[in-house]
């Protein structure tokens, strides 16, 4: 087949939904596929077969009709997240701008900025675009219940952007980051970017509370602070904590690694006890910094989720703490510190649930299920 994956963002800009694209595409290419990626200026990958747009306008429907037809694809693949096609409306219309049949991986389905009062008109694009889409692929159990009833739709989960590392990587990280005399010390981690979904004011909240009472904690966050489409909104929530850490006198406690190459980020997710990834609107499939952290083995403590995932156990293989909670997070780590073989129990159940988000698998379903459309 000739496949046609678009994206909002592509590596080498950082961005969850891009990384996803690439591993994707490296996969079905590697079953004998051929692959073109079109993703913003700025994209590069020497393996991949990649064309770029200036920006997501009214003039991105032409070019993309354009690309399709001189590259004969058989079915494109639009990587759907509000976000990544900075606000434009236009990208909801592509079905119909298209010879080739389109199928859209929703990685999520909230409500796109469009203007000033936009209202019901902002439910109303994101639907038209699933409604027309001649096939729909659902990466969470949330947004695959809102698309009940639609036709040609299938529930296939994204995969981790981040590689297992060994022992020896993520001891020389830990050596280079945090002093012999901290040795002792409970260290959480967290990935990914910064922004009010992800719950970190609660965390930081947590943070300031446990060390107050004499515990020595401190707080690694792996990666890049922003993402380069991120909203103005993510901006001044970043600016707000980065306030609040001042004010609490936790500068010296939290680190922040900046972005990092994948073997250096995974090198980090060895050095933690805890991961905490207490999104403020429930743990969920959507999340690639929790699929991320699953794969690596990571003991993890998240937040309960919006709707049931029959894969997530409290205590076997993540722990579970209501959402928008500073108290339930530090009675979660104050009791995690305090049992270490909980700990080892939660990283081997990690292990075992990152079976769900196998790429192989993730690339076989894709195509089997680009095989139904027509």
């Amino acid at each position: 087949m000739k496949i046609g994956l678009i994206t909002g963002e592509f590596p080498p800009m950082p961005g969850g939904v891009g990384d996803f694209t690439k591993r994707l595409a490296e996969r079905i290419r590697d079953r004998g596929h051929q692959v073109h990626i079109l993703s913003r200026q700025g994209s590069a990958e020497a393996d991949l077969n990649i064309s770029t747009v200036r920006s997501w306008g009214p003039g991105c429907l032409p070019r993309i009709r354009a690309w399709a037809r001189r590259h004969g694809l058989d079915v494109v693949n639009l990587q759907y997240q509000t976000s990544a096609y900075d606000m434009s409306p236009f990208i909801h219309f592509l079905p119909a701008a298209l010879d080739a049949p389109l199928v859209t991986t929703f990685h999520d389905l909230r409500y796109p900025y469009l203007f000033p009062k936009a209202g019901p008109l902002r439910d109303w694009i994101v639907m038209r675009l699933a409604r027309s889409s001649a096939g729909i692929i659902t990466t969470n159990q949330e947004d695959d219940r809102r698309l009940t009833g639609l036709p040609k739709r299938r529930l296939i989960p994204i995969g981790s952007s981040i590689p297992r590392a060994d022992c020896s990587e993520g001891d020389k990280v830990n050596a280079h980051w945090r002093a012999p005399a901290d040795a002792n010390t409970f260290v959480l981690g967290h990935f990914g970017f910064v922004n009010a979904i992800k719950g970190i004011d609660c965390l930081i909240e947590a943070l300031a509370a446990l060390r107050a009472a004499g515990h020595d904690l401190r707080l690694l966050f792996i990666g890049e602070k922003r993402n380069n489409v991120g909203s103005d909104e993510d901006a001044a929530y970043l600016t707000a904590l980065e306030d609040r850490i001042e004010r609490l006198g936790l500068a010296d406690a939290i680190h922040w690694t900046g972005y990092l190459p994948e073997r250096e980020a995974a090198a980090c997710f060895k050095t933690i006890d805890l991961m905490a990834l207490p999104f403020a609107d429930g743990a969920s499939y959507r999340r690639s910094s929790l699929i991320a952290a699953i794969h690596c083995g990571c003991a993890i403590l998240t937040t309960e989720p919006a709707v049931n995932v029959d894969a997530f156990v409290h205590s076997e293989n993540l722990w579970l703490v209501p959402p928008a909670s500073s108290d339930a997070i530090q009675g979660a780590i104050l009791r995690l510190m305090r049992e270490r073989e909980r700990l080892k129990r939660l990283r081997t159940g990690a292990l075992q649930l990152s079976r769900h988000f196998d790429w192989d698998a993730i690339a076989g379903e894709t195509i089997a299920f680009y095989r139904t459309i027509n």
